[in-house]
């Protein structure tokens, strides 16, 4: 009886902070005011970090080539990540869509990947690829239907998507159009439906097959949480075998299409295939959140990588031309989890996973921000409202950024070996994700970062507003 009552209580945590979109640093007691900063500098190394700060930031104004030193130094890359401090704020979804068209116009970026399911992204990129029965951007966006859905249904991101819509249609019949993709897993039955409505289109035997193994889930795909939760109470068998023997029977029926020379493009089957991937790891996900010894952060960002591998494979099959593509995440994703407290613990993320992979052909951006407006919640599940942020505590890089005097700007540090040594000491870094916490600010939203080596560059707006959603 005491395993089950600590259990309810296990499956109440998670559905407050399963994911990143919470960013919650939990201490030991939340009702704590928030705590003196740990300061992380002398005064002396302070000025000094600060006159580097001064004499290496590109002031940005909204000019058109605000970004022409971010372009110079993305070079070549393929994979180019593009974080944000909060999961509401106006400025980051703004600049990141900037930045995006230049990759996108400039250097022949094809795919954008979000920090998004993937069935409920699949409307959005059905849209721009002009496949779609859907008339808007904003009504493609309509697959966002689950918490928090200001993150992808905002003017900002919409705005986005008309702009890729507006250049496929632009692009000749045969050239690369760019597509719109999620790599995250919690999409569980959208997923399971996936898989078995395109084998009842191309196979019915193979989708009796799925339907038998997916039935293993019963109700519980629309709430997996639950099956964690009853798996983890013994009230339920596990879905693991099933779920992993259909991820191997449609691997292997993507493998014989990558195998053929006569091959044609194939989004039905890749949406599968990854429909299939999130199924398999999604149930590990919900299953393994009761076992304290195992790491759920690392299996889903591991997820989000195989993501971006997988886009890759599938679309360097289509053409000549290597697919390039940008990724659009929250920092603690984005940025080297090696370079950070969560790091130092054994955590892992996108950032660390792609410049591991890629041998230098990935840039990783942070975004920060001193103060402002953002669009956040309280509480898991409960709708979003504008929140003040408060300003950045002392010790912290958002701090040190406010007292350089420039507003708005962006930092280079890759091929700027005295700004990333000077911006190498371990200072707080502010996380914001769907839920803020302001009246434990310091122990909810702050953790230990090296910046100048978590990440490539950074760019910071010192006030800031929220997100406009529809």
């Amino acid at each position: 009886m005491r395993n089950r009552f600590l259990l309810t209580i296990i499956y109440h945590l998670l559905l407050f902070s399963m994911t990143c979109y919470g960013c919650t640093f939990q201490s030991s007691d939340q009702s704590l005011e928030i705590a003196e900063p740990n300061e992380s500098a002398s005064g002396e190394t302070d000025a000094s970090a600060l006159a580097v700060i001064r004499q290496s930031a590109h002031r940005l104004s909204g000019a058109a080539n605000d970004y022409d030193p971010l372009m110079q130094m993305i070079g070549d890359a393929r994979f180019v990540l593009l974080g944000e401090a909060t999961h509401g704020t106006h400025e980051f979804y703004r600049e990141r869509a900037r930045i995006t068209r230049r990759l996108i116009e400039e250097k022949g970026f094809d795919a954008v990947v979000l920090e998004a399911d993937w069935t409920d992204a699949y409307r959005a990129n059905e849209f721009v690829l002009g496949k779609s029965k859907d008339r808007t951007a904003e009504k493609s966006l309509s697959g966002f239907t689950r918490f928090p859905r200001w993150m992808w249904r905002n003017a900002d991101f919409r705005d986005l998507v008309g702009s890729i819509r507006s250049f496929n249609d632009s692009r000749q019949p045969d050239a690369k159009k760019v597509g719109i993709y999620g790599m995250d897993l919690y999409g569980l039955a959208e997923s399971l439906k996936e898989v078995t409505q395109y084998l009842r289109r191309k196979e019915p035997e193979a989708a009796k097959r799925a339907a038998k193994r997916y039935g293993c889930f019963g109700s519980y795909g629309d709430n997996p949480p639950q099956y964690g939760y009853d798996v983890a109470s013994g009230i339920k068998k596990s879905c693991e075998k099933q779920a992993a023997e259909q991820f191997q029977e449609m691997e292997q029926r993507f493998a014989a299409w990558q195998n053929n020379p006569r091959r044609e493009r194939s989004d039905d089957l890749f949406s599968a295939y990854q429909s299939a991937r999130v199924v398999k790891n999604a149930e590990a996900y919900y299953r393994l959140s009761y076992n304290k010894n195992f790491s759920t952060w690392n299996l889903r960002d591991s997820h989000m990588a195989d993501t971006i591998h997988a886009l890759t494979g599938y679309l360097d099959a289509l053409g000549n031309s290597k697919s390039k593509i940008v990724v659009w995440a929250h920092n603690t994703h984005q940025g080297d989890a090696r370079m950070t407290d969560m790091g130092e613990s054994g955590e892992l993320n996108v950032g660390y996973l792609m410049r591991k992979a890629t041998d230098g052909n990935s840039v990783l951006i942070g975004f920060t921000t001193y103060m402002g407006r953002v669009m956040a919640t309280s509480e898991w599940g409960l709708g979003g409202v504008t929140m003040r942020v408060r300003p950045a505590l002392p010790g912290s890089y958002s701090r040190l950024f406010h007292d350089s005097g420039i507003t708005n700007f962006l930092l280079i540090f890759r091929g700027n070996e005295r700004l990333t040594h000077e911006l190498s000491t371990t200072r707080l870094e502010r996380a914001i994700g769907v839920i803020y916490k302001p009246q434990t600010e310091r122990q909810s939203h702050y953790f230990g970062a090296k910046m100048s080596k978590q990440f490539d560059a950074v760019i910071h707006f010192d006030t800031t507003s929220a997100v406009k959603p529809f």
